[in-house]
């Protein structure tokens, strides 16, 4: 398994290839299609799926585009699926805060946490949608389910150990 950051947009989002024995899945592809696509191709794996951590335009602006090259599936996701890219399996964990469809996605000794934890703190609650109140309580989810010594994978900034 391989992950590949590719940063992305005028925001400078975090956008993840997931490669797994020949699988792709595409997570926050949030602007620079052409940019992301060109990663895809080096990697030579089959583009199985576009995942987003939630809703926000510099998560999500080139999920279209990338669908219509790759013919990836957007997926709509809930607390507690699971989703399987090659041999790995990725557990979603619903955490509202930053907007209300925010999600982590969990894995075997990583996870990408979207703009719900950075490695220097989380993202915003001042926008449509959000919570400080539903992101603490994310937060604190979190803390009990990541282990030490995980990798995470923020939407924004630099990838951390735990």
């Amino acid at each position: 398994m391989e992950i590949k950051q590719i940063v992305v947009g005028w925001l400078e989002t975090n956008c993840y290839l997931l490669i797994s024995d020949k699988e792709l899945g595409i997570i926050d592809a949030g602007g620079s299609p052409e940019k992301i696509l060109e990663e895809i191709k080096k990697a030579k794996a089959i583009p199985k799926y576009i995942i987003n951590t939630h809703c926000h335009p510099d998560h999500n602006s080139a999920n279209e585009e990338i669908r219509k090259e790759t013919q990836a599936v957007i997926l709509t996701l809930k607390d507690g699926d699971e989703i399987k890219i090659g041999s790995s399996v990725l557990k979603v964990i619903s955490t509202p805060g930053h907007t209300e469809d925010s999600i982590c996605l969990m894995g075997d000794k990583f996870i990408f946490t979207g703009d719900t934890l950075f490695k220097d703190g989380y993202g915003r609650t001042d926008l449509p949608g959000g919570s400080q109140k539903d992101l603490e309580e994310s937060l604190g989810k979190l803390e009990k389910i990541i282990k030490p010594g995980t990798m995470v994978y923020p939407g924004h900034g630099e990838s951390f150990k735990y």
